[in-house]
């Protein structure tokens, strides 16, 4: 069974949550705090939650106030940060702060439900609205550096003509007999475009060439 204490000062709110959470057979709330010093005084009493799902911004002692205070205290205690605020800096306060997850209030019930059995586990929960746009910067930030590698390397004019003709499939001799040049002239201008760019073979070059723009 995974004993869950709640920290939230709106009732209606709170209520709504437990509900929800005991309609759960492996879920027990067997606590409900206005604020963070009505959960702290409750567990002083003895009162023992696996997890305590608490708002970031209540009255007297808010979320990360409380969070900091369990670390110290209470360190067996997880929490799960409850907000209505998606941006990043909260979400960094909150793990700072020693949560071990963060959900967004308007995330569906299942996921709050995935995150308490998660984190009961002794792993890490972000809420999935908040994993993709993290996801989306980091490949937007990956692709930008990416191609800021690919213009970084220069090829000559005859490198660029190879590569083109490469591209569409000629071999070797076909294009040393196109550009009056030699086969291995031609093969030593590939291996020195593939040396460049840091690529295995000449499938990853043609590959690195269309990404970069340098061929259509």
């Amino acid at each position: 069974m995974i004993k869950v204490l709640l920290a939230e000062d709106h009732y209606i709110v709170r209520n709504g949550i437990k509900s929800l959470l005991e309609k759960e057979k492996e879920i027990s709330v067997i606590g409900e705090a206005d604020d963070g010093i009505d959960a702290i005084t409750q567990l002083d009493k003895g009162l023992r939650p696996d997890i305590i799902i608490a708002d970031i911004n209540m009255p007297k002692m808010d979320g990360l106030l409380l969070t900091e205070t369990l670390k110290k205290r209470y360190p067996d205690i997880r929490v799960i940060i409850l907000s209505m605020m998606d941006h990043d800096k909260y979400l960094v306060d909150s793990f700072k702060a020693g949560a071990q997850g963060y959900v967004l209030k308007n995330a569906h019930l299942s996921e709050l439900i995935f995150a308490v059995r998660f984190v009961f586990l002794g792993k890490f929960y972000i809420c999935s609205e908040i994993s993709m746009r993290m996801f989306r910067h980091v490949s937007s930030e990956s692709a930008k550096l990416s191609y800021s590698n690919l213009a970084s390397v220069e090829f000559s004019e005859r490198e660029l003509e190879v590569l083109e003709m490469t591209a569409d499939g000629l071999t070797n001799q076909q294009i040393a007999t196109r550009i009056f040049s030699s086969k291995r002239t031609i093969e030593g201008l590939r291996q020195s475009m593939i040396n460049k760019t840091g690529v295995k073979n000449t499938a990853a070059l043609i590959q690195y060439a269309f990404r970069a723009g340098l061929v259509k």
